[in-house]
């Protein structure tokens, strides 16, 4: 019972199917849900993929590849495009206590603007390519899998930024629910024959990681968020590259 409840909180957290008015759920549930995100993630990216394959024929890739992210963002009720914007514009700031109080300000500024623009910019570009070469199911797939793995490892192996608060849902994952986590990204990169692309969440940990240590002390909701997001659009990136 436990496992399902895990799953149910790892799906209401993550998209907007609204699960939780079926099942009654709480911070234990979420934080063992982290274990799975990878998972959910996978069927978020099996819903972008699929979209723009079906529609890439009897519209255009291009058009095809706007919509299904669109979709994309509308199924995640648009979660980590909003932590992105926020961790750009705390970031762009020339203190950690300064860079704190942005994030907890959610208007948008400038870095978080052009951030949201690229990214958005260089998923549509890449999921417009798979589309037309017929592979856009099993990459977005596997990009949106690997993506969710990033925040999980880094949620638990560095500290909570703030001095209030406590780590988090994610770090409450703990090493188990990490090894799962990392086990079911690879499992899944294996299963869609794109492992190459579990190199994109490695590199984006060993990238993120001591910046975030060196200008914020930690992670916070909003970078995990981001961490989610850039490695999606790498691995989208990479995808093109290997088909």
């Amino acid at each position: 019972m436990s496992g399902v409840r895990a799953a149910a909180a790892a799906v209401a957290f993550l998209t907007r199917v609204p699960v939780g008015r079926v099942v009654t759920l709480d911070a234990t549930d979420v934080a063992r849900g982290a274990a799975l995100f990878p998972l959910v993630g996978a069927g978020i990216g099996a819903v972008v993929g699929a979209v723009a394959d079906a529609l890439a024929g009897p519209l255009t890739a291009l058009l095809a590849a706007v919509l299904a992210v669109g979709i994309g963002a509308v199924l995640t009720g648009a979660l980590h495009l909003d932590g992105l914007a926020d961790s750009a514009d705390a970031l762009g700031a020339s203190t950690r206590e300064r860079s704190l109080e942005i994030m907890r300000d959610h208007q948008i500024g400038v870095y978080g603007a052009l951030a949201l623009l690229f990214d958005v910019a260089v998923k549509i570009g890449a999921v417009a390519v798979l589309a037309e070469r017929g592979d856009a199911l099993r990459f977005c797939a596997c990009a949106a899998c690997v993506a969710r793995v990033a925040p999980v490892v880094l949620g638990v192996a560095l500290p909570y930024a703030r001095a209030e608060g406590k780590a988090g849902f994610v770090a409450a994952a703990g090493p188990f629910g990490t090894a799962i986590a990392v086990a079911t990204t690879v499992a899944v990169a294996i299963l869609v024959h794109a492992w190459p692309l579990v190199l994109v969440p490695i590199a984006a940990v060993a990238l993120l990681g001591p910046i975030l240590m060196r200008r914020l002390g930690g992670v916070t909701g909003d970078v995990l968020g981001a961490a989610a997001e850039l490695t999606d659009a790498a691995a989208l990136v990479l995808a093109v590259a290997l088909t």
